[in-house]
């Protein structure tokens, strides 16, 4: 039974891969994949200390002395958790003014998530589901911590809940899949 559900996984990676391959559309990195992750800016390769690049002075400020709006913060949290900087992710995340912005809620189960404290994490997530249940990225992270803890068949149910919701051809799916596939974790 499970040699079986190998050879499905591997098929479907394969499909998928083939899939994603013959159509530009479906590129790692499209720029206009909300889901895929940050490109890299001043706050990491410029600033320390969990400062963020302040655009209009061009320099490094501490977020929380800033006029920061909460997009900002939500980019410069992005950034810092993609580059493994979670707990100043998630000091940024909390100095968001809308708590309840399934973004902020998203990222802030993943910094926790990645940080180790996957509970929490998954709390976050599912809280960022209850303020929009369309939002793919919750659901790609979510499956993937579901994956990380063994729950395949409740990583495979966000899966087909993103597909079912548009996203078959986005970062946030690609992901999910790569992860249920054995090859990589985000």
């Amino acid at each position: 039974m499970r040699a079986a559900a190998n050879r499905i996984c591997r098929l479907t990676f394969a499909l998928g891969l083939a899939a994603g391959l013959s159509a530009p559309a479906f590129a790692v990195g499209d720029e206009s994949d909300e889901t895929s992750p940050p490109p890299k800016t001043e706050t990491t390769t410029k600033c320390s200390d969990g400062k963020v690049w302040d655009k209009k002075r061009k320099e490094c400020v501490a977020p929380k002395k800033s006029g920061f709006n909460d997009d900002d913060l939500y980019e410069a949290a992005r950034e810092f958790a993609y580059a493994g900087q979670y707990e100043n992710a998630i000091t940024v995340l909390n100095l968001a003014r809308n708590k309840n912005d399934p973004r902020i809620l998203n990222y802030l189960g993943y910094a926790n998530r990645k940080a180790g404290r996957m509970e929490l994490g998954m709390s976050y997530y599912r809280k960022a589901l209850q303020a929009d249940e369309n939002y793919i990225l919750a659901r790609s992270y979510m499956g993937q911590a579901l994956a990380e803890q063994g729950d395949i068949p409740g990583a495979r149910v966000q899966l087909v809940e993103i597909r079912d919701r548009g996203g078959e051809n986005t970062w946030a799916y690609r992901a999910l899949l790569q992860s249920l596939n054995g090859y990589r974790t985000y």
